[in-house]
């Protein structure tokens, strides 16, 4: 049996099982779920072991464990070393959910729940696309090591120590990702492009406790009006970040590189719909998809100040806090962009009340240069499974450890995702295309196929 027949004749069981691990709710940024998150890093060791590979292991960090399995079947030969995550986002708000976020539902092709498509279900069709080969000729063209970690959601703060403590161990000819999405359904996309991000909580404290608005407003400085008159002076009215020095060591793209995205087949109006926005926004001078993956931004992320309870409470609050992201491009340090921030919300600062910034985490923008035979089998693999030759796309979001890989390491990173646009990752009603993780997994088995030796 063909690994691909192998998939086909397992499909319902492999969903049941991507299921199962579906349940496990792995939130890695709530205390709360820690055992939870160590539970679903022994559940996948377990189903790596049972696919096949030679060894599987928890491996404690100062945080989430990391899960390392390898198949080393042939020795002298290349390895791919696969990275994916089995943490997931907070579900919060749950009552936007459709279903409940740990129990996953499949409703019009798609698959619902937290960690569907980030990144769970795309870790499980590697997983999958490598049992398929080992179930029948117990064989793989090259050597495999997984490398699944539980804190991407985090900020990957203990993976980067990993990588360089055990850097021949991981020492590879190509590393492969999927933790993107496709240009859109149908069209599959080889991300060439991620990028980085600064993630800062502003804290602004006025008095030592709430007041009674009616007595003390007008006299006291609210926190929570002064939070709102910085985060107004953030941005200019052409929708430029306006905090000085932030754009100074922006890479511009090149005439080629924006014909390049002119090209490709996106309707702005789609994306419109997707989001249910009135309309587009955004900096002024770019297209929509300069602006989602070329261009750097600044965005609030939360707000909490205040009584935010049913009805009315005439309150002057004693505090007001925001968490505020800011995603960058080449050739911006996001080391420099937080110092950036925070000296410019200080200087925003009215007097009566006192401010605090905080760095929670921050990573490097990304980009490669898609040239060599990885790159080639990975075209020609997704090309099989899906019917049409890949894009080359850039992502708006962020995957920090993408340039550790990279540094430490010193191989090709080739990210191919399978989520689709408008998939609610980190929101409300998650959901994966069951049809995606289907051929997903097949385009993987492909790429195995495609990036056998020669004779």
């Amino acid at each position: 049996m063909s690994p691909t027949e192998y998939l086909n004749h397992h499909r319902e069981r492999n969903l049941e099982e991507l299921s199962h691990f579906l349940r496990i709710p792995s939130v890695s940024a709530k205390s709360e779920h820690r055992e939870d998150t160590r539970r679903a890093a022994e559940w996948l060791a377990e189903r790596m072991l049972e696919a096949g590979l030679h060894s599987a292991e928890v491996i404690a960090t100062g945080g989430h464990p990391i899960v390392l399995a390898e198949w080393r079947g042939v020795p002298g030969g290349e390895t791919v070393l696969v990275y994916g995550h089995y943490d997931v986002q907070p579900a919060e708000p749950l009552d936007e959910w459709t279903s409940s976020p740990f129990e996953p539902e499949i409703r019009d092709g798609k698959l619902f729940a937290r960690g569907s498509v980030d990144d769970k279900g795309q870790v499980y069709l590697h997983l999958k696309a490598v049992e398929a080969h080992l179930a029948g000729t117990k064989q793989l063209p090259v050597n495999v090591v997984f490398l699944v970690e539980g804190e991407e959601e985090v900020g990957s703060p203990h993976l980067a120590e990993f990588l360089e403590s055990n850097t021949e161990r991981l020492r590879c000819d190509a590393v492969l990702i999927s933790d993107t999405t496709m240009f859109a359904e149908g069209i599959p996309a080889i991300t060439v492009g991620l990028r980085g991000l600064a993630y800062m909580e502003v804290r602004v404290q006025g008095p030592t406790g709430d007041l009674h608005s009616g007595s003390y407003g007008g006299a006291v400085v609210n926190p929570a009006n002064a939070l709102a008159k910085i985060i107004a002076q953030l941005h200019d009215d052409r929708g430029r970040v306006a905090i000085p020095g932030f754009y100074n060591e922006v890479r511009q793209l090149s005439g080629d590189e924006r014909q390049a995205l002119r090209d490709l087949p996106y309707d702005e109006e789609t994306l419109r719909e997707q989001t249910g926005a009135p309309a587009l926004g955004g900096e002024a001078g770019f297209t929509v998809l300069e602006r989602l993956g070329a261009r750097p931004t600044l965005d609030v992320n939360g707000l909490l100040s205040g009584y935010t309870g049913e009805g009315a409470k005439t309150v002057l609050p004693a505090r007001a806090m925001a968490k505020i992201s800011m995603r960058l491009v080449p050739d911006q340090d996001y080391r420099t962009i937080e110092k950036l921030f925070a000296d410019h919300v200080r200087r925003l600062a009215p007097v009566g009340v006192t401010v605090e910034v905080e760095a929670l985490h921050g990573g490097h923008a990304w980009r490669a240069q898609p040239e060599g035979p990885v790159f080639d089998a990975a075209t020609r693999a997704l090309e099989s499974a899906f019917g049409r030759a890949p894009v080359h796309m850039r992502e708006g979001g962020s995957i920090p450890i993408v340039r550790a890989f990279q540094n430490t390491l010193g191989a090709p990173v080739v990210l191919i995702g399978f989520g689709l646009p408008g998939e609610n990752a980190h929101a409300p009603n998650e959901w994966m295309s069951v049809d995606n993780f289907h051929r997903g997994a097949e385009a993987i088995a492909r790429l195995y196929e495609e990036l056998r030796p020669a004779g």
